[in-house]
This record gives C-alpha cells, structure tokens and sequence, in this order.
C-alpha cells in the first residue's frame, strides 16, 4: 500500500500523493493505511580490561512498529497520522539493571511504551507544500535514525518549493523533539552530544515530544530554524546545503556533494561533506560545560566503485582538534537531534564528531540478486584516531561488522536482517583501562 509522504521526499524533491478526494467525506472512505510489524533481539557481551569490573552479556527482545493512516486529498489539503508502539518480551525480570537488559529497544525504566509519532497536516498548490505538525525527518542534522525499535520524531513545520528545475527549496521551523529508543543508549554528556542525542541524561525522555532546547542541553529555547537548498538537475550530481539556526545555542551548516557515472561496466562514485558549528544568542550550550562557545568544523570524503552487484568504498573524516582544556564542546561538532551524517560512522561507534577525531572506514557490499535470492551482505572495518582533550577517551578505537539483508520472494513486505558489531578499545580511559564488546542484532520487518 502507500506510505505516506516523509520528509527524506521532501529532500529529493519527490512526494507522494494520496488518492484525490472531491468531498470531506471522501477524504475518508478514499484514505489508505499503511504499517510495519517490527521483531528486534539484540545480545552485547561486553569486554572490560579491568580486572576489578566483571564482563557482562546485555539482551533485550521487542514487537511493535507502526500503524499509519493517510487521508486521501481535497483541494491540495491531506493530512496523516501514525502510531508507534513497543513491547518488550522474554527479558529478564530486573528491568532497571542495564546490564541484563539493554535500554535500546523499550521505553522508560525499560517498560513498553506507545506513542502518537506522527498528526500533520499537509497542503499542497502546484510546487509548493506545506507540512505542519508531528512528523518524522530525515535530513542531516536533525532525523529519525531509525537503527532500533522507534525512531525520532520532531514537531515542524516545513515548506518546500520545486519551481526551479531540479532544484528543491526548503524553510522551516522545529519545536519540538521525541526521542526514539536508540537514544536510550546514552546517559548525556560529550559522546551523547556529538553521537546525535542529548548532552543530558535524556534516558526516561523517549515517548515524549520535548522542547528542542530542553532536549538537548536542558534549557528551554526558540527552537531550530532550517533552510536548504537541493540541486540534482545534473545527471549523477547532487549538491545541498542546510542551515540549521539552533536559537541562543549554535549555527549549524552542513554541506555535501556526490556524484557518479557510468564508464563501461564499472560505476565509480566521490563524494564530500563538511560542517561548521559556531555559537549564537546567549550561548546556552554553557549549561552543560565551558562559556557556551563553539567554533567547530568537519570534513568528509569518500571514493569509491560499483561492478555489476559489488560495491566498495573507502571513507576519510576530521573534525577541528580541541584548542582548549576546559571546554570539550568548544570545537567538536554537536548534534543533538538525530544527526549522523559522517561517511565514517560505525554501527555502533560514533567518535566521529568528538574534537579532533581522524577517522577512516572501508567497506564492501555484494547483492546476490541476480543468482535468485534477495540477498545483500555488507561487511566494514572503521578506525578512530583520537585526540587529546577531547572529554571521552584518549587513545585509538576500531569497530568492524556486517550486515546481511533478506527478502524472502514467499512473503512479499518481509525483509530478515542480521547485524553484528565488533568494537575495540571504544572507551580507554587515562589509567590505561579499555572497554570493547561484541555485539548482534536480528530484526525482521514486515511492511504492509
């Protein structure tokens, strides 16, 4: 069935539309539902070099997903709604403990939550739409980054026009922020803050829509005002750039270019991104550390092939090194609302964004479609030099992992999944002490 229009359309410049109403009443009995039933376990067993801490293995099973209804159009107006739910089963008894359960798949306290994701309406006159109320984004600093049970959701109001040929314009206003479970990951903080989640405890946060500023750092602010600006009228171009004004917080500018194209058998492709942070307003972001400033940057590039079903790339990235001792905040990059753009991010590892950080990732997919089964497995190797004073770990870390992707041709809308994780040295603290783990993750998603 369709499913409804989200914003990652809006930046492609593409949006569905629902069927045409001529009534009210129509708008109704022409309206079409859509959904997704989510199965997600996940097992960690976590390596401690302490002797002094014991290794421990965390799980954690869910069901849920969504159930989502979409009104049919009348006179350019429609408007949808999606409900999101999770609900743990067969985990252990002590919820609360975070080492027999992990916190990443369920709600406060590890209980089942729900949670009226999405309620917007949306109109639309020739090239130009109007989007206001609950929704998901997906854009890059700001997005659902829907890796376990829930995604984020926001609280917008966007408007996007298409007039310019293969141009897409975007302006809009964010108010509001509901976390979804993988931010249950994190207990505030540098790592939380850079990782695209709160740099305060924002665990018990998830199932409420939440003030932008309140999220992030505490502090109630104006919200996040977002302009952008899509190209892609070149054959195998594209090229946007995103202004997100955080008021009395920061000034964030993202940028990116990809391009690629076709030399016989062979598809290379390069690409490139950058970010500069600055503080703005009353500088806000000193509630949680330093005077509130931030002057920060990051770039990116990645090159790569594709040959028939093989793909292959290789990633850089650096993030402007921590000029002072006493504000970890002040040149990494921030990115409290969903936002993980990096070429270099791992599975799990998201050092990326921490001050100074130079990362490199490989990686490899192969799809055996044209052997018969729906079948793609990924495998990647990334590693993260650190530097000093940046307010999380001292030394080097290093993740590999899969991923391997069916579609069964027998049950059309079912797609099996399953992840693994391999993380080294993610955390060395300055006694010399290393925290690593192994990880997997099987989600099966049927959409219907």
């Amino acid at each position: 069935m369709k499913k409804s229009i989200i914003l990652s359309a809006v930046v492609v410049g593409l949006f569905s539309s629902a069927n045409a109403a001529d009534s009210v009443k129509s708008m109704f009995s022409n309206a079409k539902t859509s959904g997704q039933i989510r199965e997600y376990s996940i097992s960690r067993t976590m390596d401690y070099s302490n002797a002094t801490k014991d290794d421990y293995t965390r799980s954690a099973n869910a069901i849920g997903g969504h159930l989502r209804f979409e009104s049919a159009v009348y006179d350019g107006v429609s408007f949808t709604t999606a409900f999101y739910t999770t609900n743990g089963f067969a985990n252990d008894s002590d919820k609360t403990d975070y080492t027999k359960v992990d916190p990443t798949l369920l709600g406060s306290n590890n209980k089942s939550y729900s949670v009226l994701g999405e309620a917007y309406l949306q109109y639309k006159i020739g090239n130009t739409i109007f989007k206001a109320g609950r929704q998901k984004l997906s854009t890059p600093m700001a997005g659902a980054d829907d890796a376990r049970m829930l995604p984020n959701m926001f609280e917008a109001y966007l408007l996007s026009n298409s007039d310019i040929a293969g141009t897409t314009l975007i302006a809009g206003h964010i108010t509001a922020f509901e976390q979804g479970t993988f931010g249950r990951a994190y207990n505030g903080g540098i790592l939380s803050a850079t990782g695209g989640y709160s740099a305060v405890d924002s665990r018990n946060q998830v199932g409420h829509f939440v003030n932008m500023g309140s999220y992030a750092i505490g502090k109630k602010t104006d919200g996040v005002s977002v302009a952008a600006a899509i190209f892609t009228g070149v054959k195998g171009l594209k090229v946007q750039a995103w202004d997100y004004y955080a008021h009395d917080i920061l000034n964030a500018i993202y940028a990116d270019a990809s391009y690629k194209t076709k030399l016989g058998s062979v598809t290379p492709f390069v690409a490139a991104q950058f970010i500069k942070e600055n503080d703005v307003g009353d500088k806000l972001l000193s509630a949680i550390g330093g005077d509130g400033s931030i002057d920060s940057s990051y770039y990116g590039t990645k090159i790569g092939a594709s040959v028939e079903n093989f793909t292959a790339y290789l990633a850089y990235s650096e993030t402007s090194k921590n000029s002072a001792t006493d504000n970890v905040y002040l040149n990494a990059i921030i990115s409290p609302w969903g936002g993980m753009p990096a070429y270099t991010q791992g599975m799990v590892t998201r050092h990326v964004f921490l001050a100074g950080t130079k990362a490199t990732k490989v990686a490899a997919s192969y799809n055996f479609k044209s052997f018969g089964p729906d079948l793609k497995t990924v495998l990647y190797y990334a590693t993260y030099n650190m530097a000093e004073n940046n307010g999380y770990t001292h030394d080097d870390a290093s993740e590999s992992g899969f991923d391997i992707i069916y579609k069964p041709a027998m049950a059309k809308g079912l797609k099996l999944r399953l992840r693994g994780n391999f993380a080294d040295d993610f955390n060395v603290a300055t006694n010399g002490d290393t925290v690593g783990w192994n990880e997997y993750r099987f989600i099966a998603n049927y959409s219907f």
